[in-house]
């Protein structure tokens, strides 16, 4: 009990190592996956750069013009290297509400595109159809819904024909999406897609847009090109101001996301190291004691002829021994870290790295051989008739 109690430290390092490594590795992939499945040869445009950031937007970012319907279509017309642009319409602050018989869902992710959003490949149809050009000009009243709406929403129902009333207005579900692979660990897919002009017609204060580009596969970087010089032209910047909207790729946003991922595993490497150090000093004080337990013992082994770094390695061994099987105790919780997140989120992959294992192990045994350094040259230079002497 003693030499649980003094490894528990390096037990909670241990396992905070492989637990929080295995969680960040689920992550890691599955966020990469999801920003991956927007398309290699997909651009986001937005009026500041999107992405991953600490601390606020600037006063300049926050002051910029929106990015308009009118710059779709240029960018539409003018970019020979863009196969398809959709514009997309967010809705105004506020709670926005479905409502179908007494059932209501909120938090809605509202927004008004035209047809080209599911011919670029950014939504899937489970059931029904998306909404065509025509019903787009004409500003009719039709919606398609994401799967957990329809779920929260008519249940087992076929929701395709019925009427719900999104914000006080009613409009006819056409079509239930898939939900998107490139969606987030736990993430609801509250979607509810208005064709452009229809959610013009529900939100006329409305202003913020973002622009999905698809480039011609492998004209990438000419398509930015053309797509930033477009947008420069109708937004009227001189030749030498930068750029005021912001252009995003699946591999940007990868970069931006693991910037973050990498300071959570620096904090975590610092909160697994306060408890290591704590185990380390725990496993130095017990070895202390056992040197003052066993110097009569030590004695004798010298008195036969044993030398210092036999005594040394017999205590350092006993060290790394506690260690070592702290060390696996910790894998073990760190193996029930990973698989209860796995079961909190389904969608989350989480799988314990090998480097993280590794690694674990090799601080593990670090730390016994590190702190149990003194309590064995301590016990390697006792005197062998004091030693045979000690009461």
């Amino acid at each position: 009990m003693r030499s649980f109690l003094t490894v528990l430290g390096v037990i909670i390092g241990t396992g905070t190592i492989i637990g929080v490594g295995s969680i960040l590795t689920g992550f890691d992939g599955a966020v990469t996956n999801a920003i991956k499945g927007f398309g290699t040869d997909s651009v986001m445009v937005f009026k500041w750069q999107a992405g991953i950031r600490f601390g606020r937007r600037s006063r300049e970012e926050a002051q910029r013009k929106a990015l308009t319907y009118e710059n779709a279509v240029a960018i539409r017309e003018r970019c020979p290297s863009v196969k398809g642009v959709s514009p997309y319409l967010f809705p105004g602050r506020g709670l926005h509400k479905a409502h179908y018989r007494g059932n209501d869902v909120l938090q809605l992710n509202l927004g008004g595109t035209d047809e080209n959003y599911v011919a670029g490949g950014n939504a899937e149809m489970k059931t029904g159809r998306f909404f065509s050009g025509f019903e787009n000009l004409h500003k009719e009243p039709v919606v398609v819904i994401g799967e957990d709406i329809n779920k929260n929403l008519f249940g087992a129902e076929d929701a395709v024909g019925k009427e719900v009333q999104v914000d006080g207005h009613s409009y006819r579900v056409i079509g239930v999406m898939v939900r998107p692979a490139n969606s987030f660990p736990g993430q609801q897919d509250n979607r509810v897609l208005l064709p452009y002009f229809t959610m013009r017609k529900l939100e006329p204060s409305a202003l913020e847009h973002m622009i999905v580009v698809s480039a011609y596969p492998g004209e990438l970087p000419k398509a930015i090109d053309e797509v930033r010089g477009v947008l420069r032209q109708e937004r009227r910047l001189k030749y030498n101001e930068p750029d005021n909207f912001g252009l995003s790729t699946a591999e940007q946003m990868i970069e931006d996301f693991r910037q973050v991922t990498s300071v959570t595993a620096l904090v975590m490497v610092v909160l697994s190291s306060i408890g290591l150090l704590v185990g380390g000093i725990g496993v130095m004080n017990i070895m202390l004691v056992s040197v003052t337990e066993r110097t009569k013992e030590i004695g004798v082994r010298k008195a036969l002829g044993a030398r210092k770094r036999d005594i040394i390695i017999q205590f350092l061994t006993e060290a790394v021994v506690l260690t070592f099987a702290g060390g696996l105790l910790g894998m073990l919780l760190g193996w029930v870290i990973s698989k209860g997140a796995q079961l909190a989120f389904p969608s989350l992959p989480t799988t314990v790295p090998l480097w993280a294992a590794a690694l674990g192990i090799v601080v593990s045994v670090g730390v016994g051989l590190f702190f149990g350094l003194w309590p064995a040259s301590k016990a390697a230079r006792l005197d062998p008739v004091e030693a045979l002497r000690y009461e």
